[in-house]
């Protein structure tokens, strides 16, 4: 009907259409506020896509600012309604507390994070993945000295035996007098009996967060936030198997080839095959 009024009046094309006046500039007023924000909708999708779904309205309201335009997060959050985009970095997060079941550990660790030698402190946790309608758990220990995941295990179910498997893993790395602290959180895995006396009897000092407060164990977290961006976000895959085979690739990319500020430009394991100072 917009383009017929060039050439036909607009009340015969209304009474041949029996829409009414008002109906008719009201619905091209809409289309004229739609339009308003077409660029807008494009560059919200660009950047969208450029960030394979990472930025939620919030971070693209931001990016769009750096470009230099003055958007309100409010309308940015609307206009990704609209256009059905929606960060896909909020998944339901694993949470392994139900309730105190075995003896809660003080938190030794209390976010001294660095560590000045191998073996001196160890962070760990459990995080889950859902593929195909299936679910993975992996449970991996990191060394603080040089942020190498030194053990971890995979499981379709979050199990004991995932932490103990990881475990015996990780004691194996011990030499000599290494007597590390390994902090956890209050997970019921880490209250277990078994779990509690297999670190007795090496020497481990267990330490654990406080309840509810994921910055007692940031390293772990952070490198589970990475390992999903850089990787389970970036791929689909069609099975459990297949994600477990690409776990096991990343973890090994991670340990020898990402390089890291905090090691100087160095992966974990260069970083770790550095010769000792001499005094």
């Amino acid at each position: 009907m917009h383009e017929l009024r060039q050439d036909f009046p607009i009340a015969g094309l209304l009474k041949l259409a029996a829409l009414a006046r008002s109906t008719f500039y009201y619905q091209q007023q809409r289309a004229q506020v739609s339009d308003k924000h077409a660029q807008l909708k494009i560059k919200i999708s660009q950047i969208y896509h450029r960030h394979k779904g990472r930025y939620g309205y919030r971070r693209i309201t931001l990016a769009l600012r750096h470009l230099g335009h003055a958007v309100n997060h409010k309308l940015i959050q609307r206009l990704m309604g609209v256009l059905s985009l929606k960060s896909l970095v909020r998944p339901k997060r694993y949470r392994s507390y139900k309730g105190d079941i075995g003896a809660i550990a003080p938190n030794v660790l209390q976010r001294q994070f660095k560590a000045s030698s191998l073996n001196e402190k160890w962070v760990t946790d459990v995080t889950e993945f859902a593929v195909a309608g299936e679910k993975l758990y992996l449970s991996p220990i990191m060394d603080l000295f040089n942020g190498e995941i030194i053990a971890y295990e995979t499981s379709k179910k979050p199990v004991a035996h995932l932490v103990e498997a990881m475990l015996q893993r990780a004691l194996r790395r011990l030499r000599g007098p290494d007597k590390p602290v390994l902090h956890s959180d209050q997970g019921w895995q880490y209250q277990m009996k078994g779990y509690q006396q297999t670190l007795l009897k090496h020497g481990v000092l267990q330490s654990m967060s406080r309840k509810g407060n994921c910055l007692d164990n940031a390293p772990i977290e952070s490198f589970f936030a990475t390992l999903k961006a850089e990787f389970f976000y970036l791929n689909k895959f069609s099975s459990i198997d297949e994600l477990q085979k690409g776990l096991r690739s990343y973890i090994r990319y991670y340990n020898n080839d990402r390089i890291t500020l905090r090691n100087g430009g160095l992966s974990p394991v260069e970083y770790r095959a550095q010769p000792l100072p001499t005094s």
